[in-house]
């Protein structure tokens, strides 16, 4: 009970049994799942429940937009070779707030994020450049930054920001959330382990600082189980230690 306790308060308060019983998996706790639904039903503890999510975004029906390069298609080979981009918004007592999130595809890390009071393209761009700084993506990547069709992101400067950088820019076909599904994924999650369960927000430097936390657990220790319940950096990790691996081995003759 007590390294149920830890683990649980440990990650946010918002794993459920499965997550908990993976962590503890992880550190070497042999326990069946079963008695860790038990045990933190016996503690009153339990994990975050997802709500539903409410779109902000709104579309320029004017705008020209790029193609759908991705087509609902989230799965690829490698890190650097689809970014997904959208924000969500949280309710403070000085108004509302805007958070700004771009995702890696490959193992769902988050690179480049930004809060704003307000829903302009420099909020985005924002967000952006942490990505690129971040990530230093090469022409060779043949990266895709994939978004819905919010004005923000299919603004002129956006658009030639993303051309400078050599990221090929892809836009939801057909305005429906599923073209998106990957962020409206993690910005589900940020609602519900973040937003919802911490309210109410007094101040715009309480969210920042609640998210710059949110984000380096979700990147560093959180287990997702689209990548085999590891965190992010773990699998990226995993990647580039199989890419280096058959450089590193003796050839036999």
């Amino acid at each position: 009970m007590v390294d149920i306790q830890r683990v649980w308060e440990q990650n946010f308060r918002v794993y459920g049994a499965r997550k908990v019983w993976k962590q503890l998996s992880r550190q070497g706790v042999t326990v069946a799942r079963c008695t860790v639904e038990r045990l933190m039903r016996r503690l009153g503890i339990e994990g975050v429940r997802r709500g539903k999510r409410v779109r902000t975004t709104v579309p320029d029906s004017a705008a020209a937009c790029p193609r759908d390069l991705v087509k609902r298609h989230f799965e690829v080979e490698r890190p650097n070779r689809l970014w997904v981009a959208d924000f969500t918004y949280c309710s403070t007592w000085q108004g509302w707030l805007y958070v700004a999130f771009i995702i890696d595809a490959y193992a769902k890390r988050i690179v480049g994020w930004r809060v704003s009071s307000s829903m302009t393209t420099d909020f985005v761009l924002d967000a952006l450049e942490q990505a690129i700084y971040d990530r230093r993506p090469a022409q060779s990547d043949g990266l895709i930054h994939h978004s819905d069709r919010g004005s923000q992101y299919v603004s002129i400067r956006y658009s030639d920001r993303l051309s400078e950088a050599g990221i090929n820019p892809s836009v939801g076909s057909t305005d429906s959330a599923y073209d998106n599904a990957l962020a409206e994924t993690i910005n589900g999650l940020y609602k519900t382990e973040v937003i919802h369960r911490r309210a109410p927000w007094k101040t715009k430097a309480a969210v920042e600082l609640a998210t710059l936390e949110w984000v380096s657990w979700f990147n560093h220790q959180r287990l997702l189980g689209s990548i085999g319940d590891i965190p992010p950096a773990e699998a990226e990790e995993r990647y580039y230690r199989q890419l280096a691996a058959p450089a590193a081995e003796p050839v036999l003759l």
